[in-house]
């Protein structure tokens, strides 16, 4: 095997969705938090526009960089929501995954570095490592009400051979948004530094409390800053996997002719339906949000009756990132036992950097009753009276 082959982790998250499912398909009822994905159905409207624009024959090669109609509509989309206007030149659709490995691959050397959040999102980790690039990492904070991150600190971070700043807001594990404040000032840094900025906003239309703003508002894409964003998670389109970036046009030329080298272009019937989400973004947006605002404060209310337990109410995203450290235990110990004695699927902290020990993440996108029924468990699996040498053996009170 080659040097970066050995040097490849993948997602933990999906590992443990093997495991989960395995032990489903031997009869095991689990309750399911490990995955970011919802368990509401996809608009229909978008459904249907996959079905037609495969029944119109859309199924030969495209432009790789995108068809020019869904760029379009990204670009009205970035005006509506961001207050700038991209140029068409600026985008690339891709799955919003292969974006964090493309773009390191055409930005930043073996050798020189990246600057990721810790807890963060594992890929920039795993990408990184992949392409034999450096990785730092800066705190997201713990405050008294909110996770933050500190502009100073990420300052201080940026060594002689940074080339590469990730911010991820709304973020994944923590679900914490940056302020006005911290967007600019995150900007200004990475200005001062001279370094790209690669901007997640996968979970932008994921937020319940108060606004989000990006760093991308302040060179609106044209100079070093790179916006990263996905269908998966505002609109329940994991399965699709369509994704885009929107950059620097000369950044974006490369990632494209490496894109195209890889994957030629990516599926045309998907851009359709991508073209139909972004057109009734307004539908049914407003409703979807509530529904997921509901499941997170039940599961945060339910999470906190939990002796040993607390946490934030995440104002964006789908996860919330517990603190367990009053139980006595690291993440991965409780995450085992959370899944072999009460049959609940979740991730540890760690698995999102070491300032993740003493958490769990839990996904939220799923329906009250589900919910219900998976605090339940971890209450009685941890209360006080629990041993570890007894299997806790409950029972759904609920039918699936």
């Amino acid at each position: 095997m080659s040097t970066a082959a050995q040097r490849l982790s993948g997602q933990p998250m999906f590992q443990l969705l093997a495991r989960v499912q395995d032990m489903q398909r031997e009869g095991r009822d689990i309750v399911r938090f490990e995955i970011g994905d919802t368990s509401f159905p996809v608009d229909q409207k978008i459904v249907e526009a996959t079905q037609q624009a495969l029944s119109d024959g859309h199924v030969k090669y495209v432009n790789s960089q995108g068809m020019p109609e869904l760029r379009e509509e990204i670009c009205q989309h970035i005006r509506k929501t961001h207050g700038f206007l991209p140029d068409p030149q600026q985008v690339l659709v891709m799955p919003a995954n292969g974006v964090i490995d493309v773009l390191m691959n055409c930005i930043v050397n073996p050798g020189e570095s990246v600057l990721i959040p810790d807890p963060g999102f594992p890929t920039y980790r795993a990408a990184a490592n992949h392409l034999g690039v450096e990785v730092q990492t800066y705190r997201q904070l713990e405050g008294e009400d909110r996770f933050y991150v500190d502009p100073e600190e990420v300052m201080v971070r940026i060594l002689s051979q940074t080339r590469l700043l990730i911010v991820n807001s709304p973020n994944n594990p923590t679900g914490m948004t940056v302020t006005e404040n911290e967007a600019q000032s995150l900007y200004q840094v990475a200005h001062e530094r001279d370094v790209y900025v690669l901007s997640d906003e996968v979970y932008s239309r994921l937020i319940y409390d108060g606004e989000a703003f990006s760093v991308s508002q302040y060179d609106h894409c044209r100079e070093r800053t790179i916006l990263l964003n996905s269908f998966s998670k505002g609109y329940g389109m994991s399965g699709w996997r369509l994704g885009y970036a929107v950059g620097p046009v000369d950044v974006i030329e490369k990632m494209t002719l490496l894109f195209e080298t890889v994957s030629s272009c990516f599926p045309p019937f998907i851009q359709q339906a991508g073209v139909v989400a972004l057109q009734n973004d307004n539908d049914g947006g407003m409703v979807y949000r509530q529904i997921l605002q509901e499941s997170r404060d039940l599961m945060v209310g339910l999470l906190n009756e939990i002796p040993g337990v607390s946490c934030f109410v995440p104002p964006g995203a789908m996860y919330v990132f517990a603190d367990i450290a009053g139980i006595g235990m690291s993440s991965q110990e409780f995450s085992d036992i959370a899944l072999d004695r009460a049959g609940v699927s979740l991730l540890p902290g760690t698995n999102f950097g070491q300032e993740g020990e003493g958490y769990v993440r839990l996904c939220f996108a799923r329906d009250l009753e589900t919910i219900k029924e998976g605090c339940e468990r971890l209450k009685a699996c941890f209360s006080s009276n629990f041993k570890k040498n007894e299997t806790i053996r409950l029972h759904r009170t609920v039918s699936r």
